[in-house]
């Protein structure tokens, strides 16, 4: 039978170390948001406002951007700018755009703009495309794991 440390290690060893130390808070400080240093744009640039509109990943564009809690976010048309303005909770990632995955296990992890999922109206991103699936493998309890975890693994 693996035990919960078995498990723990078996998920980590898919993930490149170096975004294994930038969860861990070796790397930096974690914000409310997954964004760019550099830019503090949120979630890559994409638009989240498209993977409900689009059912699926649009990058999106700074001619169209709103700060929202700490973070410049874009997106790919005026319309959906709009639409983010008027209600954000509603299509911002769950998590701060971290990997609801890693989330779940007590940690952050950045995301891939494919990497997604709309569950109930809400938006989760993941780390990989593998990552995803073995988040799917059991959505409700990762979904359980995550909001027990969250905002504490930002501490």
């Amino acid at each position: 039978m693996i035990d919960r440390r078995q498990l723990i290690f078996s998920a980590l060893a898919t993930i490149p170390l170096g975004a294994i130390l930038a969860t861990t808070g070796v790397a930096s400080a974690k914000k409310n948001n997954f964004t760019n240093p550099s830019t503090g744009v949120a979630i890559n640039g994409y638009d989240p406002v498209a993977y409900f509109t689009m059912s699926k990943p649009v990058e999106g564009s700074s001619d169209f951007s709103s700060q929202w809690n700490d973070a410049i976010w874009y997106f790919s048309s005026a319309q959906n700018k709009t639409m983010f303005d008027a209600s954000p909770e509603k299509y911002a990632p769950q998590y701060g755009g971290y990997c609801a995955f890693a989330v779940s296990y007590g940690s952050t992890a950045s995301t891939v703009p494919e990497a997604w999922t709309i569950v109930d109206g809400k938006l989760y991103l993941n780390y990989s495309l593998s990552v995803r699936t073995q988040w799917q493998s059991d959505i409700p309890g990762n979904i359980k794991k995550a909001n027990e975890n969250w905002p504490g693994v930002l501490q």
